[in-house]
């Protein structure tokens, strides 16, 4: 690898990326300091590419990663929310360089299949134990749990009888967790129509996992992916003391964790927090349960931005046209299908003129500026690949330009696919806005 330079910064090839922090940047915001390194990485970037020499895939969809921001949030989880302990949701953005820096500062990590695991426990220059990682799925193959019980890897979610016939059989050593059902219907994402046993059917489970010798060190939940009210966690919290209790009346050890699960986002997560702190003391005395959790969109989402190039535009008139880019719905912005996300367009270049974060970039109904409207689409054959139906900016794009998409770390390149042969060269850019997490990280 390439030394480490503070203040400068490197074009990075894919997922093989350099490191360069921009501690050169003078002192400001957090969040103009984040914008102006990703500024400059998106400029050099598009600044290299030679649109009428370049080979295919040269011109392709590219990210700008800036793991300062990730650094920011898992600072202010400490802060706000000190006593729950952070197991990072590897499905939700898993590249390595996330991974190493959440590694550094001391994360633990949700797995949900074999492939996850090996991720966590084979990162570069990173040495995280098993204890540190949870197998966070109720439902595993019988080789997959012989496989995490031979690495060691115990701390394990189930939600139904023949799971734990499954453990007693193949992994008898297991710590595992009693997965419950929660109200996720205002949640983006809802995970109890799959996973979670109802309260009616713990006590049974319970008593169950007595008779196989097994042991039952803790409760889970999940109250959904991207979850927007935060008392969504107080019905979950009282439901899980109730499991708790369940298990001290039928003479069971003490169960001593409680893993409340993801759905956490920046937007609500002092809100979320502040009410859990007490909610959680109130419940589980500090002295006698340890908290954990599973978050994923929270730490990522705003560390990345998508880049994607205006490969063809058909003009139906003078203010209206269909948009075509070199990525969609098969691709990074699958997010659209699987996580009910509606990425927003906006300029990055245009005939030329860098329009990263201008504040004509997109318009609003009060503004007196020429409106362009717009349907942008995906680079593949299938009709469902459509990134907007309509949205409206001040200049209408041409061939050539490129546009951005903000807020895309989250269950974006960790579920894309090459579907028709596109998005075989995504590539990520590095940036580090923050001086002390360029020096966590090991490269």
């Amino acid at each position: 690898m390439a030394p480490f330079v503070p203040g400068n910064e490197v074009e990075l090839s894919s997922y093989q990326n350099e490191f360069s922090p921009t501690s050169s940047l003078p002192d400001s915001s957090p969040r103009s300091k984040s914008q102006d390194s990703i500024s400059k990485a998106l400029r050099a970037r598009i600044e290299s590419i030679d649109l009428e020499s370049c080979d295919p895939g040269e011109e392709d969809t590219f990210y700008v990663a800036d793991l300062g921001l990730i650094y920011q949030r898992f600072m202010t989880w400490k802060r706000l929310l000190p006593r729950v302990e952070p197991f990072y949701a590897t499905k939700c953005n898993n590249d390595k360089r996330v991974l190493q820096l959440l590694a550094q500062l001391g994360a633990g990590f949700d797995c949900a299949s074999v492939s996850e695991i090996n991720s966590v426990l084979n990162l570069d220059q990173c040495v995280v134990s098993p204890e540190r990682i949870i197998y966070a799925h109720p439902c595993k193959t019988a080789s997959s749990l012989r496989y995490a019980s031979k690495l060691n890897v115990l701390k394990m979610t189930f939600d139904n009888a023949d799971e734990l016939y499954k453990c007693a059989k193949h992994a008898p050593n297991a710590e595992l967790f009693l997965r419950i059902t929660t109200d996720d219907s205002k949640a983006q994402c809802q995970l109890s129509v799959k996973y979670g046993a109802p309260l009616d059917t713990t006590g049974d489970l319970l008593t169950l996992a007595q008779q196989l010798n097994l042991n039952v060190v803790g409760v889970s939940f999940h109250v959904g992916s991207g979850a927007s009210d935060p008392t969504d966690f107080v019905k979950a919290v009282e439901d899980a003391r109730h499991v708790f209790d369940q298990a001290a009346s039928l003479g069971m050890a003490p169960l001593s964790t409680l893993d409340i699960g993801g759905g956490f986002t920046h937007e609500t997560f002092a809100e979320t927090a502040s009410l859990l702190n007490g909610l959680l003391d109130e419940c589980f005395p500090r002295d006698q349960v340890r908290i954990i959790s599973e978050p994923g969109r929270y730490f990522v989402s705003s560390a990345f931005v998508l880049a994607s190039h205006v490969i063809a535009k058909r003009t139906i008139d003078e203010t209206h046209a269909m948009i075509y880019l070199n990525d969609g719905a098969y691709g990074n912005m699958n997010c659209i299908i699987f996580d009910h996300q509606k990425p927003i367009p906006r300029m990055l270049t245009h005939n030329g003129k860098f329009m990263y974060n201008a504040p004509s970039n997109t318009t609003n109904t009060g503004s007196n500026e020429e409106k362009y409207t717009l349907s942008v689409w995906g680079p593949t054959c299938d009709g469902i690949d459509c990134i907007a139906e309509r949205t409206m900016l001040t200049v209408s794009p041409n061939a050539g330009d490129w546009m951005y998409f903000e807020e895309f770390g989250a269950y974006t390149l960790s579920a894309s696919t090459t579907f028709n042969g596109f998005n075989e060269n995504c590539q990520i850019v590095y940036v580090c806005s923050e001086k002390e997490a360029a020096k966590l990280l090991p490269f």
